[in-house]
């Protein structure tokens, strides 16, 4: 077997914004930085992110924003105190590219686009003299504790004093998040907690009638209602869309953490929709207990109350004939619409995902205890959050902590 290479300084495997991240701020440091991306080109999940329009981060303050990580809002708080939403936008200003508070507080580029910076960013990290390696894709470590990487030409391997990993979760894996990692990384002893998907639709049983009929059709706006594992009431206004195979779209993106958790609790998850939240029950009950003078409920529902389309269909999902009769339960149902969600759909359909590298296996520099030297970034970590720029602004700030703190570790060698 041939000799390792060896690496004069960092190196850093994932080319998404964590691993780039790592990549200028051990760079800025002082040290010397090889990249390996295991796609053609780095950064292909950044671009997607950015299609619709890149959501960077969000104008949230402290400690709001760092809530949005649910369990792990403490941890992510550190790194946000070093790195946060304010240090991003001007960081992005530095590559010219100037930002703007948009809807809902998301913060986006003047033009939208993910392009532009990432194209800056990578010359400007080539100009740092940080070294790319693309279509190299990473296959663990071989027996010495050498990086072995597969390329086009053969195996290659890496010893490597120091090492991030930004390897990212299991969604979109055409994009290079496949998880593949996981195998290789427990196997030397780091406690990797089961990928999941989040930010995603749930299966909801459709009969063929409806989905044939609504697929694609949104509802909004609507109010969510659902139950924590105590018995909490919560409740969250916003937009979802119909699928072929239950739900999809913002609102139940935000809620894909508590919705998964009830299904592997109970086997499914209830979640009541608000389809008329801009009436009161006692007013519905006026409303639709007028007479139907001969009309249709179809439209008799759509002149008292302003319901039609997917949100009548949605009655005729849920209620059975002789419900459909009773004024007043159609006016609790469109109150209180129970919605039985099966199943989260797929990972590689998710935004993103949860699980992955349990932070409890790092020290607070994200360095692995049972791997001294091998740093850990981005969405391989195990924390997972809303969409509206909260997912890129922590795998950003992950990245500079590893990148940073990897570069000490060479440095005190």
């Amino acid at each position: 077997m041939s000799v390792p290479d060896t690496l004069p300084g960092l190196a850093i495997i994932g080319g998404g914004p964590a691993g780039l991240m790592a990549a200028e701020a051990a760079r800025a440091a002082g040290c010397e930085v090889d990249l390996f991306e295991a796609k053609g080109s780095v950064g292909r999940k950044f671009l997607i992110a950015g299609k619709g329009g890149l959501n960077l981060t969000h104008a949230e303050p402290m400690p709001g924003f760092a809530a949005r990580y649910g369990a792990r809002q403490a941890e992510v708080a550190a790194w946000l105190r070093d790195f946060g939403a304010d240090d991003l936008r001007q960081w992005a200003r530095g590559l010219g590219v100037e930002t703007y508070v948009g809807s809902s507080d998301r913060v986006f580029p003047l033009d939208r686009k993910a392009a532009p910076l990432l194209r800056g960013w990578v010359r400007r990290l080539k100009d740092q003299g940080v070294r790319f390696h693309v279509q190299h894709r990473w296959q663990g470590w071989d027996a010495d504790g050498a990086l072995r990487l597969a390329t086009p030409e053969g195996e290659r391997r890496i010893r490597a004093a120091a090492t991030v990993l930004a390897l990212g979760g299991g969604s979109w894996p055409q994009l290079g998040s496949d998880g593949a990692w996981v195998e290789a990384v427990a196997a030397r002893g780091v406690d990797v907690a089961p990928l999941l998907p989040s930010n995603c639709g749930f299966d909801a049983g459709w009969s063929a009638h409806f989905a044939e009929r609504h697929a694609g059709a949104p509802l909004k706006p609507v109010v969510a209602h659902w139950r924590d594992a105590a018995g909490g009431e919560h409740s969250l206004q916003g937009e979802c869309v119909v699928s072929a195979d239950g739900v999809e779209g913002s609102l139940v993106y935000a809620l894909s953490g508590p919705l998964r958790e009830a299904i592997a609790r109970d086997g499914h998850a209830t979640l009541w929709l608000d389809l008329v939240p801009g009436r009161s029950l006692e007013r519905l009950r006026s409303e639709l207990g007028k007479p139907r003078q001969g009309r249709s409920l179809s439209e008799h529902l759509r002149r008292q109350a302003g319901v039609g389309g997917v949100k009548a269909a949605l009655l005729r999902e849920v209620l059975g004939p002789g419900e459909l009769a009773d004024m007043d339960r159609i006016a609790a149902t469109l109150k209180r619409l129970p919605l039985r969600l099966l199943r989260p759909r797929p990972i590689a359909e998710a935004i993103s995902s949860g699980g992955g590298v349990r932070l409890e296996a790092l020290d607070s520099a994200l360095m692995g205890t049972t791997l001294p030297g091998v740093f850990f970034a981005g969405e391989m970590l195990d924390w997972e959050a809303p969409t509206g720029g909260y997912l890129l602004t922590a795998c950003f700030a992950s990245g500079r902590r590893a990148g940073l703190a990897a570069a000490a570790h060479l440095q005190s060698m």
